[in-house]
């Protein structure tokens, strides 16, 4: 056999699954056979796994036992622990998590889950989709895991019955409608001989897809890492001597280059950075994941635990949030009992305020609860004695995962993710009322969120840039929709994927139906800010030129986006320049007394705060505001 450890090397990508399934529905005989097929063991592994199949009364090799490593599991033939397997074909590079089945290693499987790209969920063919087959769904929806592959294992057993097949497949998708997952796809297969697992089977001439193995070759991976926001958790401080003072730690998200400038969290300290450095020597950029130090231009105090982000592009910073938790310890979690929250390299003091629920995984339902029991998965608020930087589990699985701890003991009791304006579990289970709101937008009644097939994240990282909005308000004649265009066209030409959104152009259209009114006016505005929001989440960039004259819509807007991705502009001039402009002769016929409510005339205007860009177009040409405005959005959320 060929060394599993060679093939690793110049392999095009890593792809990491985790595999669940029931219990003896096949997972470990599933991962044997992938590493065996593949010529992915070692020799004296396989002479090894044959040795233990004798002494097990084994009639043929069992390959199960290449990922049942423990002793207690090949006796009792269970997987009560994750094991972890690699392996390598000329396309892509696997780490393969095989997690227990069984209810009382819930905890089990949402750590071996927890940083996998694809899921597979195993189903006994003659047994069809279980309780346990919708709690690992459930576990993988809540965990963002983008990708499931459903595989019918044991069709040998139902005669390779393509009607067996299409039930299981029509019974879980009548399940798996509820779940936020963007991709499920099914094969049938037996693991135990080896049809559709590396090879076509041709026991089942009905199915038309492709083997295990090409689904796992051909999905794309992207989609959980955040390769956008820029988070930098310091490990420690580095001082070999006194001429050179660097802090250490891996890039948890984003990139960073010398000369970019930092904030450092909590103090707000604003710094630049002055070298990356490797253990290969400098280098010009560090990327998602890489472990370096960076050296700062200024003498600002630094420490374990801070966190280094771009000045306009910060992580939310609070001392409480909202999170899911499995509970992982046989003790309950009690309310108000002093624990350790581990969240990137920051430990500090907290407590679980309240357990706003508790889930049913079985039925997705949630019940009223005291406290979670070991294996159980709630909603709580904690509080924290010290601020926290994070984002929402789904933006930022790094920042937005975390981990308590019991001080008494040292003992990991629970795992969390942080929920956030993209968490929302209840957009996965649907409203519970007719008159459900999402974040303060309507939703139509009896309507569940569709969500798309492809990520923003996985958008982004295809374009090569980051999405959101960048808008330009002000008042009318001051120059919003020529430096839209303007800024439009550069992003086009230098190859970004770009939405120009006008608000003349929407009120030919989609607005036609409002007039001018304050109400109106709002109404307008939100329909443009879920027509931005929609463009941003697809990958885009997207100008948006509206005289937008209320700071509240705009804030909204904001929220909507969210604050790392939306880029505020106000264009301005002085009145009398306004006046001399009237491009559209807006003011004349105001002056005639032939139009009433302008803007900034007989209607409010109300200016951004002290975040916005400012552009006086009376001493700003095109250009140089186009330059500013680029400036301003690479500075908030990268090139």
């Amino acid at each position: 056999m060929s060394s599993a450890k060679g093939a690793l090397h110049g392999s095009a990508d890593l792809l990491r699954v985790s595999t669940a399934g029931s219990v003896d529905d096949g997972k470990s005989t599933l991962i044997g056979r992938l590493l065996y097929d593949t010529r992915s063991i070692f020799q004296d592994q396989l002479e090894q796994i044959e040795g233990a199949s004798r002494r097990l009364g084994e009639d043929s090799v069992n390959l199960a036992l290449l990922t049942d490593g423990l002793r207690a599991e090949r006796e009792q033939k269970i997987t009560i622990d994750v094991a972890y397997r690699y392996f390598a074909t000329p396309r892509r590079t696997f780490i393969l998590a095989d997690t227990p089945g069984h209810v009382q290693y819930t905890r089990n499987m949402v750590t071996g889950a927890s940083t996998a790209d694809l899921a597979i969920v195993l189903i006994d063919a003659r047994k069809g989709v279980l309780t346990q087959s919708r709690r690992h769904a459930f576990i993988t929806s809540l965990l963002g895991i983008p990708h499931i592959i459903v595989a019918v294992n044991k069709m040998d057993l139902v005669d390779w019955s393509e009607a067996v097949f299409d039930d299981i497949r029509d019974d879980f998708m009548r399940f798996a409608e509820r779940l936020t997952v963007q991709d499920i796809t099914f094969v049938p297969m037996s693991a135990l001989l080896g049809d559709n697992v590396v090879h076509r089977s041709e026991n089942m001439p009905w199915y038309g897809g492709g083997s295990l193995l090409h689904m796992l070759e051909a999905v794309s991976p992207g989609g959980r890492h955040n390769t956008i926001d820029f988070r930098f958790p310091v490990q420690g401080v580095i001082r070999p001597h006194q001429n050179f003072r660097g802090v250490a730690g891996s890039v948890a998200s984003g990139r960073i280059r010398p000369g970019d400038d930092v904030i450092v969290l909590p103090s707000g300290l604003e710094t630049r950075i002055r070298s990356v450095e490797t253990p290969d020597g400098p280098a010009d950029e560090a990327r998602t994941g890489e472990a370096i130090v960076l050296t700062v231009e200024d003498d600002v105090d630094i420490s374990r635990g801070d966190m280094l982000v771009r000045p306009r592009n910060l992580p939310e910073v609070s001392d409480t949030f909202e999170a899911y938790v499995c509970w992982m310890h046989d003790e309950p979690m009690q309310l108000h009992k002093r624990y350790l929250v581990q969240q990137t390299t920051r430990r500090v003091p907290a407590f679980v305020r309240a357990l706003e629920y508790r889930f049913d995984v079985d039925t997705l339902h949630r019940e009223d609860a005291d406290a979670l029991g070991l294996n159980e998965i709630g909603r709580v608020v904690v509080d924290a004695t010290q601020p926290l930087f994070f984002d929402s589990y789904r933006v930022n699985i790094q920042t937005g995962s975390f981990v308590l701890i019991d001080p008494d003991s040292n003992a990991t009791v629970g795992a969390g993710m942080i929920r956030g304006p993209e968490t929302s579990i209840e957009e996965t289970l649907g409203p519970e009322s007719e008159t459900a709101e999402a974040g303060g937008r309507p939703v139509s009644p009896n309507v569940t969120m569709e969500r798309p097939a492809t990520t923003r994240a996985e958008r982004e990282a295809r374009n090569g840039h980051a999405s959101g909005v960048i808008w330009l308000t002000g008042r009318p004649g001051a120059g919003k929709s020529t430096i839209a265009k303007a800024l439009e066209r550069r992003l086009y030409d230098e190859g970004a994927q770009t939405m120009l959104l006008d608000g003349d152009v929407l009120r030919h259209g989609l607005c036609g139906d409002l007039a001018f009114s304050a109400e109106d006016r709002r109404e307008n505005i939100r329909r443009a800010g879920e027509v931005a929001r929609l463009f941003a989440e697809n990958g885009q960039i997207v100008v948006a030129a509206f005289v937008s004259p209320y700071r509240r819509d705009r804030d909204r807007i904001r929220d909507l986006v969210g604050p790392e991705r939306f880029v505020e502009v106000e264009v301005t001039a002085p009145e009398d320049v306004l006046l001399e402009r009237d491009p559209k002769g807006l003011y004349a016929r105001f002056a005639r007394g032939e139009i009433t409510g302008l803007t900034g005339m007989d209607a409010p205007y109300e200016s951004p705060g002290t975040d916005a860009l400012i552009v006086d177009t009376a001493v700003t040409p095109v250009e140089v505001a186009v330059d500013r405005i680029l400036t301003a959005w690479r500075a908030s959320v990268g090139p």
